[in-house]
């Protein structure tokens, strides 16, 4: 567990780039990461994940710059993530479909916190990756997945119609991604879990100040958040409904 926790940092270190730069059609290779305050080019001891962060005490090794500690956060999400998959869904071939969600919805809730975009590039990357996946692992029947990408994609482009632009493009296409991974029922969850949680936190951010009412909001960070919960706990959540009905 030890050396899944230590990889999944590592990689979400590697997301936090991906998601950074992809949507400023920016390479993920060069330049190598720098201070974005004195352009420091970092080496080695500055990119150890979240340690660096804590051993420079949040700020530039060289002009003393505060680092943002969104950074490590992300690097520690990701990596209790991995962590966690087999412990919560055992050890599988499956792990392999929950660690590529993981890492999708990593770098969308990087990209879309910061620009409000979802890049195309990185939907149709993790888009092949799911067809290849599913190919090995399909769900069951097979034909779930196409179903839950076309229902995924439907659903939120209807929304999107009646509500006039109130959804993005990238949502749309994201939730298509979605479904192709999940199928049908947890794609469906997902939407209900996102509006949930988009819907919480947006009131208690007009509440306590922090968002402006009418301020376009990111819809991507409450959409990772939705799959990822009805990805684990979908059964559970189904499970929990029928027996309150």
């Amino acid at each position: 567990m030890v050396y899944l926790l230590l990889f999944g940092l590592c990689l979400g270190s590697f997301y936090n780039v991906v998601g950074l730069r992809i949507p400023l059609n920016q390479s993920i290779i060069k330049p190598r990461s720098h201070c974005p305050n004195c352009n420091h080019t970092l080496t080695s001891i500055d990119l150890i994940p979240v340690l660096s962060y804590v051993f420079l005490r949040g700020k530039c090794r060289r002009c003393k710059a505060p680092i943002s500690p969104f950074y490590p956060i992300i690097e520690l999400i990701t990596g209790l993530l991995f962590m966690f998959a087999p412990i919560i869904m055992g050890w599988s071939y499956e792990l392999i479909i929950a660690w590529t969600f993981i890492s999708l919805m990593v770098i969308i809730f990087v990209s879309d916190i910061h620009y409000m975009i979802i890049p195309d590039k990185v939907l149709l990357v993790f888009a092949v990756l799911f067809l290849l996946e599913r190919g090995f692992l399909p769900l069951s029947p097979w034909w779930d997945s196409v179903l839950g990408a076309v229902v995924g994609f439907t659903l939120l482009l209807i929304i999107a119609v009646l509500s006039k632009g109130g959804m993005g493009g990238g949502d749309i296409k994201l939730f298509a991604v979605i479904g192709l991974a999940v199928g049908t029922k947890l794609v469906l969850l997902t939407f209900f879990l996102a509006t949930f949680f988009g819907a919480f936190f947006g009131i208690l951010g007009v509440l306590t100040g922090k968002v402006n009412k009418g301020k376009p909001m990111p819809f991507g960070p409450y959409i990772a958040l939705g799959a990822l919960a009805a990805y684990f706990f979908g059964n559970q959540i189904f499970h929990w409904y029928l027996s309150m009905m």
